[in-house]
C-alpha cells in the first residue's frame, strides 16, 4: 500500500514529519522540581488529512521506564500560517495551543487547558512551546509553563535527530 499523499494544507509543517529520537537527552527544570534528564521518541505523521498526528513518549534515561506521554493533532488554518496544537497527556491534562508557523519554526501558546478533577497541584495554567528545525537538521523543542504557584518559566528543552522520514 502506498503512503497517502500529503494534504497541501499541512505542507508548511512537513519539516516536522518523521520519527525523532532525543540526542542528547532532554533537560527538565522548574522551581518546584529537581532538575532531570529524559529520553524521548517523537512520531509525527499524516494520513492525507489536513492535519498532522503526533505522539511524544518520554523515558527515564537510566531505567528506560515510561515517563510523560502525550498525543494529538496539529492543524493549520488553510491559506494562513495559523496553527492549532491539540494534546492529551497521561498527567490528565488536555490542552489546545495556538500560534504560527514561520519557515521552520512553530511557536504556540495555550488557548485552553482542561484537567481531570484529581490532577495533582500545582495546576498548570499556561504553556508555550517552540519547535524549530536547526541548521544541523535536528528538531528542537522548548516548553515553558506557568502554574498556580509559579510564573512562566522554561520547563523543558530537547533536541531530536531524525531516524525515519
Amino acid at each position: 500500500m502506498e503512503p497517502p499523499t500529503m494534504n497541501p494544507v499541512v505542507e508548511p509543517l512537513s519539516w516536522m514529519l518523521g520519527t525523532w529520537l532525543s540526542d542528547p537527552p532532554g533537560a527538565g527544570t522548574f522551581p518546584t522540581l529537581q532538575p532531570f534528564q529524559y529520553l524521548e521518541e517523537v512520531y509525527i505523521s499524516h494520513v492525507g488529512q489536513p492535519v498532522l498526528n503526533f505522539s511524544f513518549n518520554a523515558f527515564h534515561p537510566d531505567t528506560r521506564k515510561p515517563m510523560h506521554r502525550e498525543c494529538g493533532f496539529i492543524r493549520l488554518k488553510p491559506d494562513t500560517n495559523k496553527v492549532a496544537f491539540v494534546s492529551a497527556q497521561n498527567t490528565g491534562i488536555v490542552e489546545v495551543e495556538e500560534g504560527e508557523v514561520n519557515g521552520q519554526e512553530l511557536s504556540i501558546t495555550s488557548h485552553s487547558i482542561a484537567r481531570i478533577s484529581f490532577a495533582k497541584e500545582p495546576h498548570v495554567e499556561q504553556i508555550t512551546r517552540k519547535f524549530r528545525l536547526n541548521s544541523e537538521g535536528k528538531l528542537e523543542q522548548t516548553v515553558s509553563m506557568a502554574t498556580t504557584t509559579q510564573p512562566m518559566t522554561q520547563h523543558l528543552h530537547i533536541t531530536y535527530k531524525k531516524v525515519t522520514p
